[in-house]
Formats: structure tokens, sequence, C-alpha cells
């Protein structure tokens, strides 16, 4: 077992998908796999299993992934030491943001971005909320996009726009002629969802939990495209922020508003260093002023 490989397990356990995750490494999906089932020899376990066009992670996967990350961390940190000792360190910006967050904003960003700081080398990371919030917090990113307020203390935030969570069900189901779903009727719905590190999860069991209520979780993904993917197979339903309608407009999904109450979500900015990110932060702000 070498970084290399840990790294190669990591895109993929972070994807639950070949494709995705070669396509993220820059390497062809042939050698990925070889890659992942060397590791899986070395030490002798079973890391993923395949459901459909996804990887689903085994409990191994989960507990190699808790280390494997701050190894990974922690070698980017010593390779960035050595930078700066030898006088190399480039300018960079390390930003992580949530699978939910609209797709045309990261590309528009990244455009932005290059425009208005050429040399700045920009880093973007796909994240659940809580991964967001704790390498901001080791120092490993800059600048989250994410749900607020941040729920870790020391971190701070600027509000960028106002989303919400709809109940998202397949063209056929029972549900399909309502124009709102209140609460109450959508707690009593079999549900697919997002596993309970996400914080639209976390959100929606809160909502729940206010009126007395759990979730009937059926079963749970890692990703928010394999939710997508699967749900018009299924009778289940889900919930996800609206804004992920504009990124995955599958005609056969129906997406309801929910009701009695709405559940608002603000989205936005998330630093620690409120002094040393000032000028990064309004620079976003700026640069995604009329986008969202």
């Amino acid at each position: 077992m070498d970084f290399r490989q840990l790294r190669y397990f990591v895109a993929l356990y972070e994807e639950g998908h070949v494709g995705r995750a070669a396509e993220r490494l820059a390497l062809s999906q042939p050698a990925l796999s070889q890659q992942i089932r060397q590791l899986e020899q070395n030490l002798d376990v079973s890391l993923f299993q395949r459901s459909g066009k996804r990887l689903l992670p085994t409990v191994a996967a989960h507990t190699l992934y808790n280390h494997a990350v701050p190894l990974l961390e922690g070698l980017e940190r010593a390779r960035e030491a050595m930078r700066v000792f030898r006088g190399q360190t480039p300018r960079s910006l390390a930003i992580g943001v949530l699978q939910t967050v609209n797709a045309s904003l990261v590309p528009y960003m990244v455009e932005r971005l290059h425009a208005a700081q050429p040399h700045l080398r920009v880093q973007i990371y796909e994240l659940s909320g809580i991964d967001i919030e704790r390498r901001l917090l080791t120092g490993n990113l800059d600048i989250g996009i994410g749900f607020l307020p941040p729920r870790q203390p020391g971190l701070h935030s600027v509000e960028l726009y106002e989303d919400e969570l709809q109940l998202v069900i397949p063209e056929e189901h029972p549900l399909k002629e309502f124009r709102k779903v209140s609460l109450a009727q959508a707690a009593e719905l079999p549900m697919l969802l997002l596993g309970e590190e996400f914080r639209a999860r976390q959100i929606w069991q809160e909502q729940l939990a206010a009126i007395g209520r759990r979730p009937r979780v059926q079963a749970e993904l890692n990703h928010m495209s394999g939710i997508l993917d699967s749900l018009p197979q299924t009778r289940f339903a889900t919930v996800l922020p609206g804004k992920a309608r504009q990124m995955h407009s599958n005609q056969r999904l129906l997406w309801k508003p929910l009701s009695e109450p709405r559940i608002p979500l603000k989205v936005g900015l998330v630093y620690r260093d409120a002094q040393r990110q000032h000028a990064s932060v309004e620079l976003l702000r700026s640069l995604l002023e009329g986008v969202i």
C-alpha cells in the first residue's frame, strides 16, 4: 500500500463510480480498477460492492477512508512546507463545495477567478458539509461553499443565496398530482436518502424531529447523482435542495415544494481565518453576484 493507491481509493470512495473517479484522477478506468484490486489484495479485504452502476463502500472501506484522508492531507502539508523551504510557494486557493451546489456555479466561479487572478491556482473539492468544515478547521481548505450557519465553532460565513428543501419523486409516484406536499405527508414516505453525514439529510431529520417524526429510510447513497439516477426505478422519494434540479434535469422525476412548513436553506461562503481570507472571500462574493 502506498500514497498513490490511497489517493486512488479516496477518489473512488468519494465519487462512488469508477468513471467519475478515473476522470477526476486523469487516469484510465482499467488502470484505476487494477490499482484498487491490488490495494484490496495487499490489505486482504473487500473495499467495494457493485450496486447497478455504482460502487458501494464496505465497512472496511469506511474505516480505511477515515484513516487515509488525514494521511493524504498530512502529505500535502509536508509538500507545501518543502515548497516554502525552497521559496517556491505557489499562490493557491482551495475551495470545498457541496454536491448540492448549483452545477453552473463552479465552472462560472473558476472562469471568473482565472480572469481576475490568472496566476492563482484554484483547487475545487466536492465534499459533504461536515468534511468542508473539518478541512477548514485543519487548514486544508481556504474557503467552503456550504449551508449556513456553520456548525463548528471558530468558522465565519457570508450568505450567497437562499434555497429550500424539496421532495423528489418518480413520475408514477402516488403523489404525482400534488402541487405541494406537507411535511407530515412527506414523513410517511419510504425514502432513498443521502447518508447522515450530509447536511441536507441532517436538516431533514431535524425538521421531522420537530413534529415528533423520524424519516422512513429504505436505502442510503453517498452521492446525489446516484440517488437521482436510481429513484425512477423505485417507488421511493427523497429530499434535496431545489437548485439541484438545474443540475439533473431527469424528465422521469417530479420536484414538489414542501409546505407546512417550508424548509429554507441558506448557502454561503464559509471560512476560518477572517483576516487572512478577507480578500479571497470578497473576491468570490463579488464574482458570484448576479450568477445565483
